[in-house]
């Protein structure tokens, strides 16, 4: 049972990129490595292959699918808007010809976001390292994205940090803190709206991580409940009867 939840948990949270490195912490998990004594488990061999083949599967749909180009701006369900005080005066800026500007600004937040997406890989690999049995007995018998749910618990402070560097080089190169308050500066002209101050920084670096939480929760799920989504042997051993 517990070698299950690891696979999944493995499957859903890395990227391709990142296999040897996985492998290598794996056995490192506490109750990893003892020998099965039922029949139809897989011996440990066979876990670290079956990662391997996992890893490369099913991770490029989460982790890799938001870190390329577009991977938030090209997805409207993670796609990053305009922080709160600007969405409520999107049409009148864009009527006062702010449009381009505004377009731009949104284009490059999600930029900055795809660019810092690649440095969860080694802090998901911390995560499972210290996953325990009574974690993985949970994990297995939890809902749709009980996983999703445990890295965002043990990790979002950690991404947090991770991020920001990569949000901040990113948005200093496109001029996006200046572009915000370019925008933010036309709000007050507008009646009954205010200009909040924002850590425009700390804006994306939220949004990016709620974007990357939600594609591995759906990952999950489509791989705990959906025959077609279980593509390997090995897939259909762990998922197949469940």
């Amino acid at each position: 049972m517990v070698r299950k939840v690891i696979f999944c948990v493995a499957l859903v949270a890395f990227p391709g990129s990142c296999v040897s490195h996985v492998s290598a912490q794996l056995p490192q998990i506490p109750g990893f490595g003892s020998k099965s004594t039922g029949s139809s488990s897989l011996d440990d061999t066979q876990i670290a292959s079956g990662l391997k083949e996992a890893l490369s599967v099913g991770t490029r749909k989460a982790v890799s699918e938001v870190a390329k180009p577009g991977g938030y701006l090209e997805n409207t369900a993670i796609k990053i808007l305009l922080p709160a005080n600007l969405r409520t005066a999107e049409k009148v800026l864009r009527a006062a010809g702010q449009g381009p500007k505004i377009d731009e600004f949104i284009a490059s937040m999600n930029h900055a976001a795809e660019s810092a997406a690649p440095e969860a890989a080694n802090i998901f690999g911390d995560a499972v390292k210290q996953m325990t049995i009574d974690d993985a007995r949970k994990l297995l018998s939890g809902n749709n994205t009980a996983i999703t749910d445990y890295f965002k618990s043990k990790t979002s402070a950690q991404l947090a940090t991770a991020f920001r560097p990569h949000v901040e080089a990113a948005m200093s190169k496109s001029g996006v803190t200046e572009k915000y308050q370019a925008l933010a500066g036309q709000v007050p002209k507008v009646p009954f709206m205010k200009s909040a101050d924002l850590d425009i920084n700390a804006y994306v670096v939220n949004k990016a991580l709620d974007g990357l939480f939600y594609m591995l929760g759906q990952q999950e799920a489509q791989i705990r409940t959906n025959p077609a989504a279980q593509t390997t042997r090995l897939l259909k051993q762990v998922f197949g009867s469940r």
